[in-house]
């Protein structure tokens, strides 16, 4: 037999498991924690729609929101691995970033080269035809488009192939 006082017990047993579940709620908030700053913030994103077909990508190149030398600009436009989409040259391009993209001021560029003045702007449109024009700098087949964050110094580039749908 127990020397405690009638359910007295039952306390302790109580006060027991408030303290379990007390330590395993701080464990679990700790390995959330962990866990999320082993992560790495995500970059802004930017998108492409073409009539009804968009695609959106998070940044070729980003360093934190700080400049990028021209090495790196150089390497992140010769990257092979960036999306594509479909461009009759009849329908419209619509290009969209992130408002932290458009407070720095943001430029279009077509396989290299300025395409747009620089702006603060959330979304701008260019006819599709442009793109394949090599007046523009654009080929017959497919070009290469790139949101490049920054008025003055690159702070990030975002790159998309653009495809002829004839």
């Amino acid at each position: 037999m127990t020397t405690l006082p009638r359910g007295e017990a039952a306390d302790v047993q109580r006060v027991v498991v408030r303290r379990r579940r007390a330590v395993a709620a701080a464990c679990a908030v700790s390995a959330g924690l962990l866990l999320l700053s082993a992560c790495d913030k995500p970059t802004p994103m930017s998108t492409v729609t073409v009539g009804t077909s968009s695609v959106n990508s998070e940044a070729t190149c980003y360093n934190d929101g700080n400049a990028l030398d021209t090495a790196s600009l150089t390497k992140c436009l010769k990257n092979t691995d960036i999306k594509s989409i479909k461009v009759d040259p009849d329908e419209t391009v619509r290009f969209g970033v992130d408002p932290e993209i458009a407070d720095n001021g943001w430029t279009i560029m077509l396989n290299g080269q300025p395409l747009t003045d620089s702006s603060k702007k959330t979304y701008r449109t260019i006819p599709g035809s442009v793109f394949f024009n090599e007046q523009y700098g654009g080929s017959a087949s497919g070009s290469l488009v790139s949101i490049k964050e920054g008025d003055k110094t690159a702070k990030g580039l975002w790159s998309f192939k653009l495809k002829k749908d004839s």
